[in-house]
């Protein structure tokens, strides 16, 4: 089995080769990696089967449904990597130039990360999405999966490294860690001479785990304590549709909702519906629906625990508390919330405007489900992760996130 510092130093070899790629090669690059993805989906859905059999031993349906592939997930996930040949490549791209008064042009010019490392856990279809913006953007990928999906991983970096080999282009554009214990992790979080930005997509442990413990450059993505407030204002009719596609849509990700706030005023029309919607006329998937004292007096549920307004369920569960007003609401959220992704559904104008500026969020919404955010909802192809924080990048981060810029200064001979 390769090492983890095998891979690495094979990487930064890469990258060097990844700098002079212009943008036809890896538009080509990407097309022969879509294309082998759905060559191979035999032998990737194989391998994932054996992961999917594992995992039902210890993990639940919701879980099991993000590890999961499918001859249709496989043909999205292609399709993912030809909406990335689409896009415009931002290598090279010229973000400022300045003529100074000596005649020196300095032009501040897009130009690759490098070595981007990804860790992530159960989901398979991250590892294409990462692949193909990182190739892309000029950068060479070393992915780390989870355990419990590395069979599936392993398939589908195989499969794109067929697509690679086609056109005559190295393996180790695209990398993925053999080692799946924590010790290749923390050698990702160290490698100061080889990785040049790290990303971890996962739970809250993993991603408190990079952000404290890496030496490298650390892009903390985010758990998702996702909000929706329901204002006094709002039609309940669309708050009802949004609430159930922000929370049973996919559960299991990281956009849904996990907590539900409601203005006192409308909480007695709109909680009852709300039961209805989600739990009574669920044939199936019926959400737990967690309720502070006040929505507890007016309908049935589990009553909440201090813990469970700052809990990413990824299930079927949802938090629920009745506020004053907007003004609490947003006072909750600024307590509560991992900065992700909240929205207000609300007719009023006003309470709109003060929620959009109050809301210290990647992503605000008004009257839409927190459920778009995503790389490709966002017309970004597909996206490397969410960045919850606020430096370099914020939200679904793309192409242009995988890249930073340097100064190209020409002269004619001038001194200082």
């Amino acid at each position: 089995m390769i090492t983890t510092q095998e891979i690495l130093i094979n990487a930064k070899k890469a990258a060097s080769f990844m700098f002079t790629m212009n943008s036809d090669t890896k538009n080509k690059a990407l097309l022969a990696m879509a294309d082998a993805l759905e060559e191979n989906e035999a032998e990737i859905l194989e391998a994932n089967a054996l992961d999917v059999k594992e995992a039902e031993k210890n993990m639940n349906s919701v879980m099991i449904d993000r590890l999961l592939l499918t001859s249709a997930r496989i043909k999205s996930m292609a399709d993912g990597i030809r909406d990335v040949v689409a896009l415009p490549d931002p290598v090279g791209e010229v973000l400022e130039r300045v003529v100074r008064p000596n005649g020196i042009v300095i032009e501040k010019t897009s130009v690759p990360m490098g070595v981007v490392a990804i860790i992530y856990e159960s989901r398979p279809n991250v590892t294409s999405d990462a692949a193909a913006l990182s190739l892309k953007s000029g950068n060479v990928c070393v992915l780390r999966s989870g355990k419990e999906a590395f069979r599936s991983s392993d398939a589908i970096v195989e499969a794109m490294r067929k697509g690679l080999e086609k056109l005559s282009l190295p393996r180790e554009l695209i990398n993925l860690i053999q080692d799946t214990s924590r010790n290749s992790a923390n050698e990702l979080m160290t490698a100061v001479k080889y990785v040049d930005l790290l990303i971890p997509r996962g739970g809250a442990g993993l991603i408190n785990a990079c952000v404290q413990n890496a030496k490298v450059p650390c892009i903390q993505t985010g758990t998702g304590i996702c909000h929706i407030y329901i204002d006094e204002s709002a039609d309940i009719e669309k708050g009802l549709e949004i609430v159930n596609n922000a929370k049973t849509s996919r559960p299991s990700v990281c956009n849904a909702a996990e907590v539900l706030l409601v203005n006192e005023k409308i909480a007695e029309s709109f909680l009852p519906k709300l039961k209805e919607k989600l739990v009574d006329k669920k044939e199936e998937n019926r959400v737990e629906l967690r309720l502070c004292e006040k929505a507890a007096e007016i309908i049935d549920g589990t009553l909440a625990t201090d813990t469970d307004f700052d809990t990413e369920f990824l299930n079927y569960i949802l938090a629920v508390k009745v506020v004053k007003d907007v003004n609490e609401a947003i006072e909750h959220i600024s307590v509560h919330s991992t900065h992700h992704s909240d929205a207000i559904i609300s007719e009023n104008e006003n309470n709109t405007a003060l929620f959009v500026a109050s809301v210290d969020s990647a992503a605000v919404y008004v009257n839409a489900s927190t459920r778009f955010t995503d790389g490709g909802e966002f017309g970004l192809g597909c996206e490397i992760g969410i960045s919850t924080q606020k430096l370099h990048a914020r939200g679904p981060m793309g192409l242009k996130e995988l890249t930073t810029y340097k100064y190209i200064v020409r002269g004619n001979g001038q001194i200082r």
